[in-house]
């Protein structure tokens, strides 16, 4: 956990993140990336030397028409004192049974952002910090470059001005292998997907190629973060700190 939140620290340094007095929403889905990064924030608010209120939100998709159990869940933000909002949708029936989408992933992400927008105004939070690391942001950058021919990824801080909040991604200079690490020493309760498109979608083709990639160029996806800071993409400043 202590390399997760120095990884944490100086990607929340470098690019702003948080503000005297913000209120944090941490989006979780259960599985083991929000999970770590809500533990990350809960203990570094006892040394960081901004203070901020966490709390933590949830959207149900209700796979194949059932409530997912967010119980262990639940029992972690009461342990911690963290207020912890829950919200049902009927997203798997409106993605998967009427609109019968064939690459549902994205329509899935973008309504799912929209419930946690929302949800943020709702709770007071005035951020919304999602458990996207390292390797999701150079995951991102080769989708756009081999399947939109553009060069991109979704940025550390973005701010959203129709909704006056504010999304952060604190875990960005973080190894999914770190925060893999810190989820089992941490014994966060991982909530195994029910998602259909779980382990079949194009993200999961391009993070293989890219572990296959890693064994003839290492640290491959530290580099592609590295030159997206280094080339001034919107959004990113130039300079790493990992």
């Amino acid at each position: 956990m202590q390399k997760l939140m120095s990884r944490m620290r100086a990607a929340m340094e470098k690019y702003d993140m948080i503000a005297p007095g913000d209120t944090v929403a941490v989006g979780v889905s259960g599985g083991k990336d929000s999970l770590a990064l809500l533990a990350a924030l809960h203990e570094m608010q006892r040394y960081y030397p901004v203070p901020y209120t966490l709390k933590a939100i949830s959207v149900d998709p209700c796979f194949f028409g059932e409530p997912t159990d967010f119980s262990a869940v639940e029992a972690l933000c009461a342990d911690m004192g963290v207020e912890y909002v829950i919200r049902r949708t009927e997203l798997y029936r409106v993605i998967f049974e009427t609109r019968k989408e064939a690459n549902p992933c994205s329509l899935c992400a973008r309504m799912r952002r929209g419930i946690l927008h929302n949800m943020c105004r709702e709770i007071g939070a005035n951020k919304l910090a999602l458990g996207h690391h390292m390797d999701d942001a150079a995951e991102t950058f080769m989708m756009n470059l081999l399947s939109g021919g553009t060069l991109g990824s979704f940025r550390p801080v973005t701010y959203l001005s129709r909704k006056e909040i504010t999304v952060i991604r604190p875990m960005i200079f973080a190894r999914e292998k770190d925060v893999t690490r810190a989820a089992h020493q941490r014994g966060l309760p991982v909530i195994n997907s029910p998602c259909p498109m779980d382990k079949g979608s194009e993200r999961e083709q391009i993070k293989n190629l890219l572990k296959d990639l890693e064994k003839t160029y290492p640290a491959l996806n530290e580099k592609i973060v590295g030159a997206m800071e280094k080339a001034g993409m919107e959004g990113w400043k130039t300079g790493s700190d990992f």
